[in-house]
């Protein structure tokens, strides 16, 4: 640990040293791991390839367990009409327009027929969607969060999922970003003020809790 990682834990510890405890019924949420951060011709090519083979096994651990998997993409109308400011905002996005192959989930994670594909038009995953409610009426009290990116669409969802009621526990192994500076700072801010931030053993470890 450097001497600036050394002070900033330390200036938050005593104010945020708060623990949840593991969800009784949890979620397996797998956010936005589509082409368009895998493909290196998208713009949103983030080489988070290894994030995606930790996805992979935390999808055939939580089937295998009984464990609900959910998944999420983003997808827009032509011209990002139904965008709003965040598509102004990141002309990126474009890659989500309607039909683009970047939109598409890699052919390692595809949901099932029976698992649940929630489609969304902004970062976090409980905006403008039925992904609260759903786990409402499914009694999951907690999600274990996975996907793409971590300082944009995981964080908001983990944010989201704390406001509304759901222990949200962040898989690190499985998130990515296109820079391991955003990424390490939200899992940081995450661990401190909004979830828990755990590794791929544990969260496998955790299914255990969860098995139905």
């Amino acid at each position: 640990m450097s001497v600036g990682e050394g002070a900033l834990s330390e200036s938050y510890r005593g104010a945020f040293d708060g623990r949840l405890p593991p969800p009784a019924r949890p979620a397996l949420l797998i956010v936005d791991v589509v082409m368009a951060y895998l493909d290196p011709a998208s713009p949103l090519y983030a080489g988070v390839e290894s994030a995606l083979a930790s996805c992979g096994r935390l999808i055939s651990a939580a089937r295998n367990s009984g464990v609900p998997v959910i998944f999420t993409k983003v997808e827009y109308a032509a011209g990002g009409t139904d965008g709003g400011i965040f598509y102004r905002k990141v002309p990126a996005l474009e890659a989500f327009q309607s039909g683009s192959p970047f939109g598409a989930f890699p052919p390692t994670i595809e949901p099932r027929p029976d698992e649940l594909v929630i489609t969304k038009k902004y970062a976090s995953a409980f905006f403008g969607t039925v992904l609260a409610s759903t786990l409402t009426a499914q009694a999951i009290d907690g999600v274990f969060i996975c996907g793409f990116s971590t300082s944009g669409c995981v964080r908001a969802t983990a944010l989201d999922a704390c406001q509304h009621g759901f222990l949200p526990f962040v898989v690190r192994d499985a998130c990515g970003d296109r820079h391991p500076a955003p990424h390490d700072a939200s899992l940081f801010d995450i661990q401190a003020k909004y979830g828990e931030v755990i590794s791929e053993l544990e969260a496998l470890q955790l299914y255990k809790l969860g098995s139905i």
